[in-house]
C-alpha cells in the first residue's frame, strides 16, 4: 500500500523544464529523503506535492494521495487537502510563522480553519496537547509565547506542530535542519522520526546532506537537473551507489582539506577576562533592569598563521564575542588587543585595528547590496585605509582578489544576482582580502552551502592559507567543516570556553560532557570504505 505516488511528473515554468520524469512513492509510515544540490528539484517537487506552484507552472504526469489525483483537484480541495492530509515543515521558522501571533493561536488556527465547529477553547486545548507533542509542554512554553521569545530549534518545533496539529497522513519537511546547531538538529531529526512512527504518517525529507538522513531514512532519492538518478533503500544505496553523482555527494560529504603546517605561535588576537552584558527588561515599574551575561570571563589567544574554530550552540555567545572582536559591540570588562593594539580606544572603535580585520558571513546574498556591481562590492573595505587605490592600481586589486578566490577579471562588471551561491561565497572571501587583513573571521560562511561547494570553498580556504599566510576565527556549529579546517578549537557553552585545544584531540577524546554530547550529535556518515569506489 502506497500512500503518496508520483509518476512520471515533469514540470515547466514558463517553457523552462524544472522536473523530468519523476516517479517514486512514500508508504505510511516510511521516511523518503530526498537529497542533491540546490537547483536539482528537491523543493519544487515537494511544492508540486503541495499543489503550491508558481505562476506559469504546468505539469504533466500524476500525483495521487491515496486515491485521489492532486493534479486533478480544484484550489477549493486543494485547501482542503492541506494541513489536513499533507502537511509542511519549511527551512525557515522564523519566516513560516507569524511574529504578532502567539505560537498557541497559530497552532489552534490550523484545526479551527479546517473543523469550523470546533470551539476557541477546544482548539487551544489541543494546541497545547500538540506543543507538548513536539517538545513544548506548557508549564514551560505556555501558548501565550510569541515567536521571538523561542530559540530557533523551539520555533521549528511550533511549526512542526502546526503541519501536524491534525494528524495528517504526509508530512513533507523541505531543510528543516539547516540553520541549527547540531544539537538541535538531532533533535528535530529524532522528533520527526518518532511522529512518524507514532502515527504512522509517511515523512518526505528534503535535504542536501546524506549525512543528516542516513541514520532515519527508510530509503533515499537522488536528484540531480530535475532528474532522479538513482533511489533506493538507504543501506543498500549507501553500500552500492550506481551513479557518479551519488558518489560525488557522498565524497563531498567527508571531504577533508590538507591545510599548511602553522607557523611558531606569535601572538595575534588576544582576549583577556572579557565580559559581556545585556539589560533585560524591568520586572517592576521602578525596580532596576537585570542583566543577562553573553560573554563570562573568556580569555583565549589566536596566534599569526594559525587557523582558531570556534563552536557551540545557538545562543553560547559565538555571534556575541564576533561583535566584540570586530570592535561593534564594547564589553563591560577584560581587553581585545589585535597585534597589541586596542579594539576600543575610549568608547570609539580603533580604525588602526579595525582595517586589520575582516568578516565573512554565513548569507553571502543578504551581506551585498544587490544593486551595486562587483567591483564596487568588494572594494567596500577600502574606506577603512587612509588612501584608497584609485584607477588602474584599483582595477588591478579587484582583479587579483578576483582571481585568488577563482573567478574572472571580468566578473567585476557583474551583478551579485548573477552568481550563484557558492560564486557569491567567494566574492565574499575576495572582499575580506582585498586590502590584505591579517585576520580574518568566517562566521557559519559554509553553513548554507550545498555539500559539494561547501568542498569547494574548503578547498579555496587551505589554498588561501598557503598563498596568505591567513589567520582566521572559524565560527560553525558544523563540528565536521571545523574539524578539517582549524589547527586548535575552543568549544563555547554559556559565554564560557569549556574545552580547548588542538582539534584532532579534542575531537578524537573530548574531555568536557558538553564536547562529548556536540560530538554525539553531529551527524556522520557510515564507513563506507570497502564499498564505496
Amino acid at each position: 500500500m502506497t500512500l503518496l505516488t508520483v509518476s512520471n511528473l515533469s514540470l515547466s515554468i514558463h517553457g523552462l523544464r524544472i522536473l523530468d520524469g519523476v516517479t517514486f512513492s512514500v508508504a505510511p509510515g516510511e521516511i523518503v529523503a530526498v537529497t542533491g544540490e540546490s537547483g536539482s528539484g528537491k523543493s519544487m517537487t515537494a511544492l508540486a506535492a503541495m499543489q503550491l506552484l508558481p505562476k506559469g507552472a504546468t505539469t504533466t504526469g500524476h500525483i495521487m494521495l491515496g486515491d485521489d489525483d492532486l493534479t486533478q483537484m480544484d484550489e477549493a480541495a486543494l485547501c482542503g487537502m492541506r494541513g489536513n492530509d499533507i502537511g509542511m515543515v519549511f527551512q525557515e521558522p522564523m519566516t513560516a510563522l507569524n511574529p504578532v501571533q502567539t505560537i498557541g493561536r497559530q497552532v489552534a488556527e490550523t484545526i479551527r480553519v479546517h473543523e469550523p465547529s470546533v470551539s476557541r477553547a477546544e482548539a487551544e486545548a489541543r494546541a497545547a496537547d500538540t506543543l507538548t507533542r513536539v517538545g513544548l509542554p506548557q508549564d514551560r512554553f505556555p501558548l501565550s509565547r510569541y515567536p521571538h521569545e523561542l530559540s530557533g530549534g523551539q520555533r521549528q518545533r511550533v511549526v512542526i506542530a502546526i503541519a501536524i496539529a491534525l494528524r495528517p497522513r504526509l508530512l513533507i519537511a523541505d531543510e528543516p535542519t539547516t540553520a541549527l546547531d547540531v544539537t538541535t538538529q538531532a533533535q528535530i531529526l529524532t522528533l520527526l522520526t518518532r511522529l512518524a512512527r507514532e502515527d504512522g504518517m509517511g515523512l518526505l525529507m528534503i535535504t542536501h546532506d546524506l549525512a543528516v538522513v542516513a541514520d532515519m531514512a527508510d530509503r533515499i532519492i537522488v536528484m540531480r537537473k530535475g532528474q532522479i538518478v538513482e533511489q533506493g533503500e538507504t543501506q543498500a544505496l549507501l553500500h552500492n551507489m550506481q551513479h557518479p553523482y551519488t558518489k560525488m555527494l557522498f565524497d563531498a560529504s567527508r571531504h577533508e582539506v590538507n591545510l599548511t603546517a602553522a607557523p611558531a605561535p606569535v601572538p595575534l588576537l588576544e582576549v583577556k577576562g572579557v565580559c559581556r552584558d545585556y539589560h533585560l527588561p524591568r520586572k517592576t515599574l521602578f525596580g532596576a533592569p537585570g542583566t543577562f551575561r553573553a560573554v563570562d570571563n573568556l580569555s583565549f589567544t589566536l596566534n599569526r598563521g594559525e587557523r582558531l574554530g570556534l563552536v557551540g550552540e545557538s545562543g553560547c555567545g559565538k555571534s556575541t564575542l564576533t561583535r566584540a572582536i570586530l570592535g561593534l559591540e564594547q564589553v563591560q570588562k577584560g581587553s581585545i588587543t589585535v597585534d597589541g593594539q586596542p579594539v576600543f580606544t575610549g568608547t570609539k572603535p580603533n580604525l588602526a585595528v579595525r582595517r586589520k580585520m575582516q568578516v565573512v558571513f554565513q548569507d553571502p546574498f543578504g551581506s551585498f547590496n544587490p544593486r551595486h556591481r562587483v567591483d564596487r562590492l568588494v572594494t567596500e573595505p577600502f574606506h577603512l585605509l587612509d588612501s584608497a587605490p584609485q584607477g588602474a592600481e584599483r582595477t588591478r586589486a579587484i582583479d587579483e582578489a578576483l582571481t585568488a578566490v577563482g573567478l574572472r577579471p571580468a566578473d567585476a562588471r557583474k551583478y551579485i544576482h548573477e552568481f550563484s551561491g557558492g560564486q557569491r561565497q567567494r566574492i565574499a572571501i575576495a572582499r575580506a582580502l582585498i586590502i590584505r587583513p591579517e585576520l580574518i573571521l568566517f562566521d557559519e560562511a559554509v553553513s548554507a552551502l550545498d555539500v559539494s561547494v561547501r568542498a569547494q570553498i574548503l578547498d579555496l580556504l587551505a589554498e588561501l592559507c598557503s598563498h596568505y599566510d591567513l589567520t582566521y576565527l572559524f565560527i560553525s556549529h558544523d563540528l565536521s567543516v571545523v574539524r578539517t579546517v582549524t589547527d586548535r578549537v575552543l568549544v563555547m557553552q554559556s559565554g564560557r570556553i569549556v574545552e580547548a585545544g588542538e582539534t584532532a584531540q579534542v575531537f578524537d577524546a573530548p574531555q568536557h560532557a558538553y564536547t562529548k554530547s556536540l560530538i554525539a550529535a553531529a551527524p556522520v556518515l557510515p564507513d563506507l570504505s570497502q564499498s564505496v569506489g
